[in-house]
């Protein structure tokens, strides 16, 4: 079977220096999955099909669920006024972020769709949407497995359309454990069980778009994968600290976006120093020459940024990254066994 593989490589190394070989005679022998790939990341389709108005809302939250839950409406409503069609809200938006608050504010999804006492969060989100007529990202909730005896629970983003139906879920695939000795110390595991997918969401009218979760920004197979399945934007509410963020935070989306060559948003909730965890905030967004389009600061506030779908088309004409990858030299994540679903989802 090497052997095999061997004499493939040395046929398309052979191909390729034949002035009479054109790129699809090296490449048809090969994989079939690459050609599909590199026709993915090649097509002239806008990934962006027209103009967005995006916004992101650094929310200050505080312990009282309903009264975060109607300080969120009043903020989608206010960004919603300014413009903005595609709506962000930032990690836990509807409680104080912490593993020791994660079970007491975790909603049951499960069977969807929740009733609105399983799920006031959920409910409270669709109206949001439906309301202002928006695509809403509801930053994260603290969901609950439906059997109690399980205690499982999980960091859940629902993303809804401008009907107020539910469009797409993510479950945090990768938990907060760290350990910066004399800085900071953090275990979701100890709490909080993982998502297994990567989520990409279709808005119909403007493209797909893929949302993770905080710290899922840190891995960026997650954010390829999605680029190459034509993703416009890739989304993160998230709740970086006074540690990692001054360091990380405007980095990590900074290179998400010039890797991929997308939009990325990144929306953190406000900094409130009387609560046990301190956000970064800074909320932005960020365009795929890797620039900062708006940036908050520490406190609550409603940053908004146009997305030009041009901009996505002359960064990849001027730099063809797609065309100049080399998959004979490394392997394409985008292929193999890539999960974007698994069971068990809110609807």
């Amino acid at each position: 079977m090497r052997r095999f593989a061997w004499t493939l490589r040395v046929f398309a190394v052979s191909q390729r220096r034949s002035p009479a070989a054109t790129s699809s005679t090296i490449i048809a022998p090969l994989v079939r999955t690459s050609l599909f790939a590199r026709t993915m990341a090649t097509s002239t389709t806008p990934v962006l099909e027209q103009p967005l108005k995006l916004a992101c809302i650094q929310l200050a939250s505080g312990p009282d669920k309903a009264a975060n839950l109607a300080h969120a409406r009043d903020k989608v409503v206010e960004a919603a006024r300014a413009g903005a069609k595609l709506i962000v809200l930032p990690e836990c938006f509807n409680s104080p972020y912490g593993c020791d608050y994660f079970p007491s504010y975790a909603e049951t999804l499960l069977p969807g769709p929740p009733s609105r006492e399983q799920s006031p969060s959920y409910h409270a989100l669709s109206a949001m949407a439906a309301e202002t007529q928006t695509y809403l990202v509801g930053g994260s909730i603290p969901e609950a497995d439906p059997d109690p005896s399980t205690k499982k629970y999980y960091n859940t983003s629902l993303i809804f359309g401008p009907d107020g139906k539910l469009l797409g879920s993510h479950r945090k695939v990768h938990l907060f454990d760290i350990d910066i000795p004399g800085q900071i110390t953090f275990r979701e595991s100890d709490v909080l069980y993982p998502g297994n997918k990567v989520t990409i969401v279709s808005l119909p009218g403007y493209g797909k778009v893929a949302v993770a979760i905080c710290y899922d920004v840190r891995f960026p197979e997650l954010a390829t994968v999605a680029a190459r399945r034509g993703c416009f934007l890739l989304v993160y509410p998230g709740a970086f600290n006074t540690t990692t963020g001054p360091l990380h935070w405007r980095l990590q989306g900074r290179a998400r976006a010039v890797d991929n060559q997308v939009y990325v948003a990144l929306c953190s909730p406000a900094r409130d120093t009387t609560a046990s965890y301190h956000a970064w905030g800074h909320s932005l967004v960020v365009d795929p020459m890797a620039r900062v389009l708006v940036e908050a600061d520490e406190s609550e506030a409603v940053v908004v940024a146009d997305l030009d779908p041009g901009l996505i088309e002359e960064t990849r004409k001027n730099i063809p990254l797609s065309t100049q990858r080399r998959f004979d030299v490394y392997p394409d994540v985008n292929e193999g066994d890539i999960s974007f679903d698994e069971p068990n989802l809110p609807k």
